[in-house]
């Protein structure tokens, strides 16, 4: 997460990549031949395991969870509730992570925290005395509780920066690109951490399943736009070993995940920042000096965020697969794709800038979120701000910006990102899906979850309808359910197909398909 602005397919991915990135004869190209196209899954073939979708509370939930209970229950209704409405319509997207913003202290200090847009700023649970004030960050709280009630069972807390009574400035931010925490201050920055973790489960009930103790440690975070401060690989090495201790002394189960890369070019490459890169062999390799794999309550996966890494499509596809392979060097090592939004001018292709509810963004998302899913085998996937105030393609959710009341309005992303969320459940396993000779221009990618039903995900960019017969080798596919997001839908149910008739994938839509397997 950077201030805005930032720093300056099952087919590809699961299919040849000749068929799916221009082996197609350049004739059919031309002609937009798409008619008999077979998606065909291959359960014998299976990739990754799905942990979770999930979505952030920074920064608007301080603020919106303290709105009046029907708006601020109709927005977690939205992201959380996996509920199904008469018409057949979900009522939700059903996410299945929920991240929390643990603040650094940055409001109470106020106009003095040098971050001036006061929605930035966020509350810490820490009183300068020491002691600590659990009604503090009350609206984020609100949320909190209010995805455990609608089925939310995964739990991330994140700092941006450690709380401003330990790091260097007494700011949230830092100063000329330097970390903003001695090494002296790491006990009392993990000591901190657990204790957070601790009085948020006395407070709530809820005990946080991960902490991601450092966010995108290679930018400088010293323009005071947010919260934030960079680290080296040793200085993250250090903040985890001391952390574990801290969790593990207060008998806390919670998991520490590494490292919020700020792209994924850090994750296997140094890129452009010596000591802030190739996070996967840092973090993960036996022989590294960061080594921290082997302790007991760090999570086996590595978290980056695919900012500025979206555009072209098969640049991009180049660069997840390069993530793939660099996990192949820790195995076991999974990969969480922990944070996105839209920024930055993506080659041309889409504008961060400008908020836009309509399907022009939401085909982008899906695009990234199928890239990330099918090229980089990642497990999870989650979206930056659930909510935004900004005129930016940052939110699901879009309010006016007042502290206590305003107007709400679902964007066409998070009909997108429900696609994904609410039909692909925790364990899920995504397995070989094949496109036939015509369909290169169609991404899909299908995932068999644990109650036997294959979900499969289909996007079509192309500006006509696309006729597709979805076959499982081997087995039958009965009770067809479609879902569909496009221009004048969100998420709607169309009506069923029987076996194995033709189903219609219209143009400019996201189209999941949700079927029992019949042995």
């Amino acid at each position: 997460m950077k201030p805005y602005p930032k720093l300056f397919s099952a087919i590809a991915l699961i299919c040849s990549f000749a068929s799916c990135a221009g082996g197609e004869p350049e004739d059919k190209k031309q002609s937009g031949e798409t008619s008999g196209i077979t998606v065909s899954v291959n359960p014998a073939k299976t990739f990754q395991t799905i942990d979770h979708f999930g979505a952030s509370d920074a920064w608007s939930c301080q603020f919106v969870g303290n709105w009046p209970d029907a708006k601020r229950n109709g927005i977690a209704d939205l992201l959380f509730s996996s509920d199904t409405l008469a018409s057949g319509q979900p009522k939700g997207i059903g996410l299945s992570l929920w991240r929390f913003n643990i603040g650094a202290g940055t409001a109470e200090q106020g106009d003095a925290s040098g971050i001036k847009d006061e929605w930035r700023r966020a509350e810490s649970f820490l009183n300068n005395d020491g002691t600590y004030n659990w009604n503090k960050q009350a609206g984020q709280v609100w949320f909190l509780n209010a995805a455990k009630e609608r089925g939310v069972n995964e739990f991330l807390a994140f700092p941006n920066s450690p709380p401003v009574q330990f790091t260097i400035n007494k700011k949230g931010y830092a100063n000329n690109g330097k970390p903003n925490l001695i090494a002296e201050n790491f006990g009392k920055f993990t000591d901190f951490i657990a204790d957070v973790v601790a009085g948020v489960k006395v407070k709530t009930g809820i005990t946080f399943n991960h902490i991601s103790p450092v966010n995108e440690p290679q930018w400088d975070w010293s323009d005071g736009g947010q919260e934030g401060t960079p680290f080296y690989n040793n200085e993250i090495a250090g903040i985890v070993r001391s952390l574990s201790a801290s969790l593990l002394k207060k008998n806390l189960p919670t998991h520490i995940d590494v490292a919020e890369a700020g792209q994924i070019d850090y994750l296997y490459s140094d890129f452009n920042k010596q000591g802030r890169g190739s996070q996967i062999a840092a973090f993960f390799t036996k022989s590294s000096a960061d080594y921290v794999g082997n302790l007991p309550n760090v999570t086996q996966a590595i978290s980056g965020h695919s900012y500025f890494t979206t555009s072209p499509y098969q640049s991009a596809a180049a660069k997840r697969r390069e993530v793939a392979s660099a996990l192949h060097a820790a195995p076991g090592l999974k990969y969480w794709m922990s944070e996105y939004c839209i920024l930055g001018d993506n080659e041309g292709e889409i504008k961060g800038g400008g908020k836009d509810l309509g399907i022009n963004p939401a085909l982008y998302i899906a695009k990234v979120i199928h890239n990330d899913l099918a090229n980089a085998n990642a497990s999870a996937w989650h979206w930056w701000i659930a909510i935004s105030p900004y005129d930016y393609k940052d939110g699901l959710i879009y309010i006016d910006k007042n502290k206590t009341d305003g107007d709400y309005r679902a964007s066409k992303m998070l009909w997108a990102l429900g696609n994904y969320s609410r039909f692909i459940r925790p364990g899920a396993i995504r397995m070989d899906a094949e496109v036939s000779t015509g369909g290169t221009d169609l991404l899909v990618s299908s995932y068999k979850n644990k109650d036997n039903k294959l979900v499969t995900v289909m996007i079509n960019q192309q500006e006509k309808p696309v006729e597709v017969n979805l076959k499982m080798a081997g087995q039958n596919l009965s009770n067809l359910k479609i879902y569909k997001t496009s221009s004048t839908d969100d998420l709607q149910r169309v009506p069923d197909v029987k076996g194995t008739s033709t189903i219609t994938v219209d143009e400019k839509s996201i189209l999941t398909v949700v079927a029992d397997i019949l042995d």
